[in-house]
């Protein structure tokens, strides 16, 4: 039976959960790996990290692209490619996962937290006033896929010289202004965890133009002694730096990338889908009095495989709070990020940073911000499904 002022649903609730199925050509590929014993991304000079690595250039439209072991360890070393020294302050939104500003300690660096606003993005103001000659670089985290302005933020970064590094996590396939996320930056970063557009389990790859710091990512993720000359390329740099750079061995193995490669064909189709539902869910949850759906920046062509909404108008904590447990009970996940237990999003939580500063715009918006699964793969019917309990719960605590 339904709790109280639940409707009994008219068909079994979406599996949000589940990945898309690797494709065939994997199974093969794994198969001929598990045979061979060749896990080693350095066993030959065309093994299928090299391959990956050539592909994901070519569909980024990058000169380099690195392949590692998470989009953390990718973040890290674009840290340490960039030679930052110890100490160095580096702006990063407020509104990102655990990890993002980890990667940063990691690097012996300093983040400086900057305010995001109800749209999921970052305050410029906030961000203008913290831009002073003390920040070596900046990580722009594109949170749950929402592109901050891009423009803005390169003018600024520029008119420094500070580089910028783009945390594209959620970012794969999404277009700023005709340039893909990712590209715009100094390095790009992504990744192939299980809730990502390209599922691999765990795994991440940077991209850049700089054949400097693509050389010093390359050394830096353990290629050690000579397996450097197993990428195509960037002699001079390796000769130069061989035996001068830390290995912290973030490899990626031959397995994920046999998992990857296939699915980079279905990224287009995954974008197209996932923009389609994310944009019918978006526009019925806007109907309701009680929800809102920012909508995306003028140069933005969203990618999305989740869907954020906020709670509108006047809602305590105790009332957000009942709308997780309404849209629960209609057979739907919906998390209120402030409202979660040490979820790892919540900036407040980050205590491995020490004393934390006071963002009152950041903290307002996550604690009326709601996030959902929405994988490119749901039909129509379940796109309603979702949209109508979600509608349902709000008006069951707000109606």
């Amino acid at each position: 039976m339904p709790r109280d002022g639940a409707l009994a649903p008219t068909c079994p609730p979406p599996n949000c959960y589940d990945a898309e199925p690797i494709p065939e050509a994997a199974r093969a590929e794994i198969e001929r790996l598990l045979a061979s014993g060749d896990l080693f991304r350095y066993t030959s000079e065309n093994a299928p990290v090299s391959q990956l690595e050539a592909e994901f250039a070519a569909f980024m439209g990058t000169r380099y692209a690195v392949a590692v072991a998470s989009c953390s360890a990718a973040l890290f070393l674009s840290l340490k490619a960039l030679d930052l020294p110890r100490g160095a302050r580096v702006l990063v939104p407020a509104f990102t996962f655990a990890a993002v500003p980890s990667a940063i300690v990691h690097a012996d660096c300093v983040p400086v937290l900057v305010e995001v606003g109800e749209n999921f993005r970052v305050d410029l103001d906030d961000f203008r006033a913290k831009f002073d000659d003390s920040i070596a670089a900046v990580l722009i985290s594109h949170m749950r896929g929402h592109t901050s302005d891009m423009d803005a933020i390169m003018e600024l970064a520029d008119a420094k010289g500070v580089p910028v590094i783009e945390d594209a996590a959620h970012s794969l396939g999404t277009v700023w202004d005709g340039k893909k996320i990712g590209t715009i930056g100094k390095i790009g970063c992504f990744s192939f965890q299980s809730y990502k557009l390209v599922n691999a389990g765990e795994g991440g790859v940077l991209v850049t133009d700089d054949p400097e710091l693509a050389a010093r990512a390359i050394i830096m993720s353990g290629a050690y002694e000579h397996n450097w000359k197993k990428h195509p390329g960037l002699q001079n740099s390796f000769v130069h730096w061989q035996n001068q750079l830390p290995l912290y061995n973030t490899r990626m193995q031959n397995l994920s990338a046999a998992v990857i490669r296939p699915q980079l064909a279905e990224v287009p189709r995954r974008v197209r889908d996932g923009l389609a539902n994310h944009d019918y869910v978006a526009a019925k949850l806007n109907e309701s009095p009680w929800l809102d759906v920012p909508p995306a920046l003028g140069p933005e062509t969203r990618a999305p495989d989740s869907l954020q909404f906020n709670l509108k108008g006047d809602w305590t904590d105790a009332e957000a709070l009942r709308l997780q447990d309404e849209a629960r009970a209609r057979g739907v996940g919906v998390q209120v990020f402030g409202l979660s237990k040490d979820n790892a999003r919540a900036f407040w939580n980050w205590q491995f940073l020490g004393e934390l500063p006071e963002l009152p715009k950041t903290r307002a918006m996550l604690m009326r911000a709601c996030d959902t699964r929405l994988p490119a793969r749901l039909t129509r019917p379940e796109l309603d499904f979702i949209a109508d309990a979600i509608v349902e719960a709000a008006a069951a605590v707000k109606g």
